[in-house]
């Protein structure tokens, strides 16, 4: 017999050791998400798919599954928290869609239109961080960066190198380049790397590849976030 839960007054089914997130997508249904992928071990550490679960906020990403789960997702209160979230990312580092190579394929971007985000609401803080132009074929922005470790854990987990680590905690917590110099080019990185492949905004790009697609064109020009889906078989 097929076990459930409840989503938003849906019946989810589920398999064992499946986690809130991962049956929701497979089923069809969306939960914002940034950090979570399914490739990875849960992150949870970009909060976007908390819901409540019998009343009680947790990361849908990390929960698992179970029988009679009462599980509330798309609401306004959790749905306002999550539109806070991606407000306080878009002004701690530097993110300018309109110039931006990724916009149209940016999930923070889509992430954000899918919330109804109609300013950053917050003061901007314009870090100044580098960018590294340093490797032939791939360049790093880290302005962009929203910390959900992906490129980390890829590199780490299924490409096997390392090339990238978080550094320092809170409000000092930056990306970084495994290497004594600091420079991408002084990697073992290559281009069918999965952590050149998994950046959900701007920070890793291919060079020479900008404005490929034309705006209108783009993956999330044609569809919303929200329609992409199963998004438990991709990034």
């Amino acid at each position: 017999m097929t076990q459930t839960f409840t989503l938003d007054g849906r019946e989810i089914p589920f398999e064992p050791g499946q986690t809130i997130i991962q049956a929701a997508l497979a089923a069809g249904v969306f939960i914002p998400h940034l950090c979570y992928h399914p490739e990875f071990k849960p992150h949870g550490s970009c909060k976007l798919c908390t819901v409540k679960v019998n009343g009680r906020h947790t990361a849908s990403c990390t929960y698992k599954a179970a029988p009679g789960l009462e599980v509330q997702s798309n609401t306004e209160e959790l749905n306002g928290e999550r539109r806070t979230l991606v407000q306080m990312l878009f002004v701690e580092g530097n993110h300018f869609c309109p110039s931006c190579e990724k916009s149209g394929d940016c999930q923070l971007q889509a992430t954000a239109y899918e919330l109804g985000m109609m300013s950053p609401h917050f003061d901007h803080f314009f870090p100044d961080r580098p960018v590294d132009a340093s490797h032939p074929e791939l360049l790093l922005d880290f302005n962009r960066c929203i910390l959900c470790s992906l490129c980390v854990r890829a590199s780490r987990d299924v490409d096997g190198k390392s090339v990238f680590a978080l550094a320092e905690r809170g409000i000092d917590s930056h990306l970084i380049v495994n290497a004594a110099s600091g420079r991408l080019a002084d990697t073992n990185v290559a281009l069918e790397d999965k952590a050149v492949q998994v950046c959900p905004v701007g920070v890793i790009l291919r060079k020479r590849k900008g404005f490929a697609v034309p705006i209108g064109q783009r993956t999330y020009d044609e569809a919303p976030i929200s329609g992409h889906l199963p998004l438990a078989e991709e990034c």
